[in-house]
């Protein structure tokens, strides 16, 4: 028997967490954050951020399930010198 994780033992955890995922946000209908923080802290032991990971890089491995993984948000990056122009912008006219 081969050293590490058992790549088999992986891949049913990864079902497994799936199907738990659409468990709590699809029938007990929990925010997708609420669903993350019970399968991390009561369910799986590791993160959200690795279960997001795997639900994103497994969703279409179990078709009889409707899990769709929540778009990773990015915030725009924004400089300084654009933040000053918000900064420093006149006072729109009050009419009296």
């Amino acid at each position: 028997m081969g050293k590490g994780r058992s790549k088999d033992l992986i891949v049913k955890r990864n079902m497994a967490l799936l199907r738990r995922y659409h468990y709590w946000t699809e029938i007990q209908r929990l925010r997708f954050d609420d669903a993350l923080k019970v399968l991390s802290e009561q369910e799986f032991f590791i993160s959200e951020e690795r279960i997001m990971a795997i639900i994103r890089e497994n969703y279409k491995n179990i078709p009889d399930l409707l899990v769709t993984p929540v778009p990773k948000v990015r915030k725009p990056k924004i400089t300084a010198a654009q933040l000053q122009l918000f900064m420093d912008a006149p006072e729109p006219p009050t009419r009296p």
